[in-house]
């Protein structure tokens, strides 16, 4: 019984005759050509344009659970773009830092300090 499905297991699975898309096939979808067909069937709105409209729609209509997800849109996808975080330290924070290092670089390496 063991041995019957072991057969039945290899049989499964693996490339077939004639699967897949054929050689040099013209029918990939990519992102430009849906923006493209997009611009085009829209009489020339971009994406964020219709972003905006269907966000301002929802909004005029108090669709609240809608509103949320394009909140939970713009606060994950462009917020991360806008966000910054600067970082200064004081000349002894960086001497104390480059002192640290060297230290720890010592100990790795087997250096001994004099």
């Amino acid at each position: 019984m063991e041995h019957e499905k072991s057969k039945e297991k290899k049989q499964r699975g693996g490339a077939r005759p004639g699967a897949g898309r054929k050689a040099g096939g013209k029918n990939q979808v990519t992102i430009e050509t849906l923006l493209e067909t997009l611009h085009a069937k829209t009489g020339g709105h971009s994406y964020e344009q219709l972003l905006v409209e269907d966000f301002l729609q929802a909004r005029i209509n108090d669709d609240k659970q809608l509103i949320m997800k394009y909140h939970n849109l713009i606060l994950n996808k462009v917020m991360n773009s806008l966000a910054r975080i600067e970082v200064t330290d004081s000349a002894d924070a960086v001497e104390l830092k480059k002192l640290a290092f060297a230290d720890a670089l010592a100990k790795l390496a087997g250096i001994k300090e004099e």
